[in-house]
């Protein structure tokens, strides 16, 4: 592999992984390391309760709605560290390869927050409020829709979330590309400082 063909993966990844050369906070980290876990535990959740009996799956549909609530508390308040002044430190990046990498963190980010809203949608067309463990419930600005309708909510629910996990998990493989291959800082900058 020639020098030229190189350097193109290694920009072509550092755009997956989220090179944009800022450097991160430790809310910021936390935030995101937060974000990773719950999407993880309710993809997994929602891909196997099918496997459960009727009564475990309604549990873990349960706790799947709280998660939301949770997923999407920490959505808006990533959103809103990120858009405040003075957690971020500008690109050393430049070019094409800055303006692709954000394009990523963006297209996760407008991901995120369509599964979030299509979440409370669905659970709001089913005629329910959205429930957090029990302790509250966000009613729905409508009723019950009708059958068709909510299954096509349902469907973009479900597609939206493949979508995201496939992203991100380019996502972290080229993090983890560019932490053990190139050996920079890319991931680095995603973990807890040490020392």
């Amino acid at each position: 592999m020639d020098h030229s063909t190189k350097s193109g993966i290694d920009a072509a990844t550092a755009v997956v992984a989220g090179d944009d050369g800022t450097t991160y906070d430790g809310v910021a980290i936390a935030l995101h390391w937060a974000t990773a876990l719950l999407v993880i535990v309710q993809f997994v959740s929602a891909i196997t309760w099918d496997y459960f009996s009727k009564t475990t799956r309604q549990g873990m549909e349960s706790v799947h709605i709280s998660l939301g609530v949770l997923l999407t508390a920490v959505i808006i308040a990533r959103l809103a560290w990120r858009w405040m002044p003075g957690h971020q430190v500008s690109s050393a990046g430049a070019g094409w390869n800055r303006m692709a990498s954000k394009g990523v963190h963006y297209l996760l980010y407008v991901l995120l927050v369509a599964q979030a809203a299509l979440g409370f949608a669905f659970r709001w067309a089913q005629g329910h409020s959205v429930e957090f463990f029990g302790l509250f419930g966000i009613p729905g600005p409508y009723g019950e829709l009708a059958r068709p309708l909510r299954r096509q909510v349902h469907e973009l629910h479900e597609w939206v979330g493949w979508a995201i996990v496939i992203i991100a998990a380019l996502h972290a493989a080229a993090a983890l590309y560019h932490h053990y291959v190139l050996e920079d800082r890319v991931l680095k900058r995603m973990l807890p400082a040490t020392g």
